[in-house]
């Protein structure tokens, strides 16, 4: 099974990944994704259709790679991390997932591209679910949530509330929906850091 870029160390391999993702980004500004085959992708990044196949299972592990590859590079340069209890680093969070959001809408790409925004969201709820799980196991207590259950459950509610915000004809300052979402988010974040939870002790009184 190929490993997910974000474990990959060869550079080799990264190379190969990259060029891939290339071509598929400068066939998306001419052709619908619908629209690009496996064929197109590999003669536009001049390798065989065995190697692209070594490395993804379809162009939709591609495209989604190619969108979680460029959210990681700006969690990356931002050094994002997350503490537990840390509502900065959840703000950063958030501020990196609109900025980047943002940028994608601006662009069309969304509008034009009918396999693209289910992807990306899959793509971005994953990272930042990655970067939580990260936390999340380091200040676990004994007793408390699942972490798996908590960073799936968060990741999904920023990426919701960032999408909404880019939907809107007129946003608000980015600075507003952060506060805006680190509120509404924060709570979740706390009651998965609980020993136990009041819902938990109350089913467990019964």
């Amino acid at each position: 099974m190929p490993i997910s870029d974000c474990e990959v160390r060869d550079p080799r391999i990264r190379r190969t990944r990259k060029l891939l993702q290339g071509a598929l980004a400068t066939l998306m500004q001419t052709k619908s994704f619908d629209e690009i085959s496996v064929q197109d992708i590999t003669e536009a990044a001049t390798v065989n259709r065995a190697t692209f196949y070594d490395h993804y299972t379809d162009k939709f592990a591609l495209m989604e790679a190619m969108v979680a590859g460029g959210f990681h590079e700006l969690l990356f340069e931002r050094h994002l991390r997350y503490e537990t209890g840390c509502p900065a680093a959840l703000g950063a969070i958030i501020q990196a997932t609109c900025d980047f959001l943002a940028q994608a809408h601006s662009g069309g790409a969304c509008d034009r591209q009918t396999a693209f925004q289910p992807l990306m969201d899959a793509a971005i709820v994953k990272a930042i679910q990655r970067l939580l799980m990260d936390g999340l196991q380091r200040g676990q207590h004994p007793g408390s949530s699942s972490p798996e259950l908590v960073a799936a459950t968060v990741s999904a509610a920023i990426c919701g509330g960032v999408k909404q915000w880019v939907s809107m004809s007129e946003r608000s300052p980015v600075k507003d929906v952060v506060a805006q979402l680190q509120e509404l988010i924060l709570p979740m974040l706390d009651a998965g850091s609980r020993a136990e939870s009041p819902v938990a002790a109350a089913a467990h009184s019964h």
